[in-house]
């Protein structure tokens, strides 16, 4: 991500445009061919001899170096930085100013009984590298070797310039998002897999918003930006942000955002569509589950090896009041019957209000909503539900799942919502 001294912008009628690079253009494809030649042949030294390198590479200042200085930052959030010292940096400073402490007393007390010796830094410093059982030099190197400056560049994720260029683009458009209050997306026209993946992605990304629209319109998305809370604005920002490469993915689009952008906050607004031509660097490939669900899963495979559980491939549509996309989809291997799962977490609560209004009448016959207590959800919030309610402090219980789930086992069977 640009931090903001990096964001290439100007205001057209109240609008914010990036100013995104030519991705053909032949001076920012050799530029960012000279910037991978610094960061593939900079592994082992310090960040700060490679910013050295960029700066006499692109001198100082101007226009024209902000970009630079925005690739090059793309490049660093790709690789990875460590402190190289054989000994802690603050145990050799602890050591080493302790000594000079130690020969300033003893130069100022010998200085009482005869004439005041000079202070002998290397004698100091030879003593320590002793102590420490270190070579001279490495002790220097070691000595402030957790300084930004000094942190070495252990590996670089390495890519084409063609890449670097796509990917400054897109990150100039994410930095933008940060200083959203609301987003609205529209997508036509897709397949009904990239449907679903988007829906998911927002999921994933805990994103507070809405949906409507069908499979055959397309949909609409409105989606609160992170300057419309009242907390944690930074890292829900970070979430707007990663959920744009998803949306890149799409062939039909446009975002509209609207801004409270510079120092002062001012309104704006801001604009992309498909045909602006910003390329994803996400790989198309589904996406992540986060790390408390795939334990939740693992642990009812264990405990309830008579149910099939997988992520829900469906959508369902609520009347004309958007869709539903449940996390999973259980299966009695038995008898067929199916159950729709919705795991509500804390940064769900925005969804909670329209799912119990809209799923007793337009739901599936067979669901069940596992339902976070950080929400202190009271019974009467659920409204009109059909389906029974889980209660979880951190994660699910399999083993309680389970039991709700045999519940629907001894009922009338109705037909399963999709085949």
């Amino acid at each position: 991500m640009l931090t903001g001294d990096l964001v290439r912008v100007k205001t057209v009628k109240q609008r914010v445009v990036p100013l995104y690079i030519d991705r053909e253009h032949p001076h920012w494809r050799e530029t960012a061919e000279s910037l991978l030649l610094l960061f593939r042949e900079g592994v082992g030294h310090t960040r700060g001899r490679i910013e050295e390198e960029i700066d006499t590479l692109f001198g100082e200042g101007g226009k024209a170096t902000q970009v630079y200085r925005g690739l090059a930052k793309v490049l660093e959030d790709r690789s990875e930085f460590e402190v190289v010292a054989e000994i802690p940096p603050e145990v050799i400073r602890e050591r080493v100013f302790t000594a000079a402490a130690d020969e300033r007393r003893r130069i100022h007390e010998q200085a009482e009984r005869e004439r005041r010796p000079p202070f002998d830094r290397d004698r100091v410093l030879a003593a320590v590298a002793a102590e420490l059982k270190l070579e001279p030099d490495a002790l220097m190197t070691g000595l402030f070797a957790d300084l930004r400056d000094e942190n070495r560049l252990l590996r670089f994720d390495d890519m084409t310039a063609t890449q670097l260029v796509d990917r400054y683009n897109v990150a100039l458009a994410q930095s933008v998002l940060l200083r959203a209050v609301r987003i609205e997306v529209e997508v036509r026209g897709e397949r009904p897999a990239r449907y679903r993946q988007l829906f998911r992605w927002l999921k994933f990304h805990r994103l507070i918003h809405k949906v409507e629209g069908s499979m055959g319109e397309g949909y609409v998305f409105q989606i609160d930006g992170p300057l419309s809370l009242f907390s944690a604005t930074t890292k829900y920002g970070m979430q707007v942000a990663h959920f744009l490469p998803a949306l890149l993915l799409c062939d039909n689009f446009r975002l509209s955002a609207e801004l409270r952008f510079g120092p002062k906050r001012e309104p704006r607004s801001f604009e992309l569509a498909s045909r602006d031509g910003l390329v994803s660097h996400k790989a198309d490939q589904g996406v992540y589950t986060p790390a408390e669900l795939t334990a939740f899963v693992e642990r009812f495979r264990q405990v309830a090896p008579a149910w099939e559980l997988k992520e829900t491939s469906e959508i369902i549509e609520l009347g004309r009041e958007g869709v539903w996309v449940p996390d999973y989809h259980l299966i009695h291997r038995a008898s067929g019957v199916d159950v729709f799962l919705e795991v509500l977490g804390f940064w769900n609560r925005s969804s909670l209000e329209r799912i119990t209004r809209l799923l007793p009448r337009h739901g599936p016959p067979r669901y069940i909503l596992a339902i976070s207590e950080r929400m202190k959800v009271d019974e009467e919030a659920l409204g009109e539900l059909t389906g029974p309610i889980l209660r979880f402090k951190e994660i699910p219980n399999a083993a309680e799942l389970a039991a709700l789930l045999e519940t629907f086992t001894t009922q009338p069977k109705s037909p399963p919502l999709f085949s």
